[in-house]
């Protein structure tokens, strides 16, 4: 007897920038067994650019299985916990939103529409969660480095600006925790807010922010020690040639979770 066909995972793809473009066009071409593109939400007409049908947000949710969010954590704060609502999964890509505690209890005790997220630019993350079932960790720093320009925020004096503008060498931004960076730079720091999330505490994360004029590639350290031991984690990327504030990787993490989520066989989760 043969077995059950399963029919693919329906996926909705909300964004078509730097990630979405990347994840939609593999979706497209059936680079990731057991799921298919179905549908795009943009603000933007796309027009014959997008490999699937341009729909409303809306639409999407009653259409799909999934919900693959490339966009920004603003489309986490407006639309996940109706995703998850309605009976639909959702792939959150900008774990920076979930620094915001009220909105991550709200998405986590949501359903019956389940909530993935994705590592992005960052590895390590199943080995702190190892650890952290041993108990808490004394320590966790987390150094992130990037082109100067990549980290101009509208909150900045002028002062920083032009600190970060004339930099000839390293330059420190900012300090704080993993609850406290996300918000200040939305579009460049969700590997705080992800190894906040693997280690169960945003305030037990110290991040520290560098400008670099030299950084060729976006680094990212993470250093952590306790009673059982210590761990250290170092990722070096090229940035999206078109948006240097996304690492190149990222769009290939999302598509390794939603291999993962649909089911393909013989993967590390």
């Amino acid at each position: 007897m043969s077995g059950t066909v399963t029919e693919p995972l329906k996926v909705g793809l909300v964004g078509w920038g730097a990630i979405g473009r990347v994840v939609g066009t593999a979706l497209a071409a059936g680079e990731v067994p057991g799921a298919a593109l179905h549908c795009v939400v943009d603000n933007r007409p796309l027009g014959e650019a997008a490999p699937a049908d341009q729909v409303p947000f809306e639409t999407a949710i009653a259409r799909c299985d999934l919900i693959v969010e490339a966009a920004g954590q603003g489309v986490v704060r407006e639309w996940g916990e109706r995703v998850l609502t309605a009976g639909t999964d959702l792939l959150v890509a900008s774990t920076g939103a979930l620094t915001d505690e009220d909105l991550a209890k709200r998405l986590l005790g949501a359903g019956p529409g389940r909530v993935y997220f994705t590592g992005g630019a960052v590895g390590g993350l199943d080995l702190l969660q190892a650890v952290r079932a041993l108990g808490p960790l004394d320590e966790v720093t987390l150094t992130t480095t990037k082109l100067p320009g990549t980290l101009e925020q509208p909150w900045m004096d002028e002062e920083l600006l032009n600190r970060l503008r004339t930099a000839t060498g390293p330059v420190e931004v900012m300090r704080g925790t993993a609850r406290e960076i996300p918000v200040k730079f939305p579009r460049s720091t969700n590997v705080a807010a992800s190894v906040a999330l693997a280690v169960g505490d945003l305030d037990a994360v110290r991040v520290r922010v560098v400008a670099d004029p030299a950084a060729v590639r976006t680094r990212h350290v993470i250093e952590a020690s306790g009673p059982h031991g210590a761990y250290r984690f170092e990722a070096s990327h090229t940035p999206d040639a078109g948006t240097p504030a996304t690492s190149a990787v990222v769009p290939y993490a999302v598509l390794r979770s939603l291999g993962a989520i649909a089911g393909r066989p013989g993967q590390i989760l």
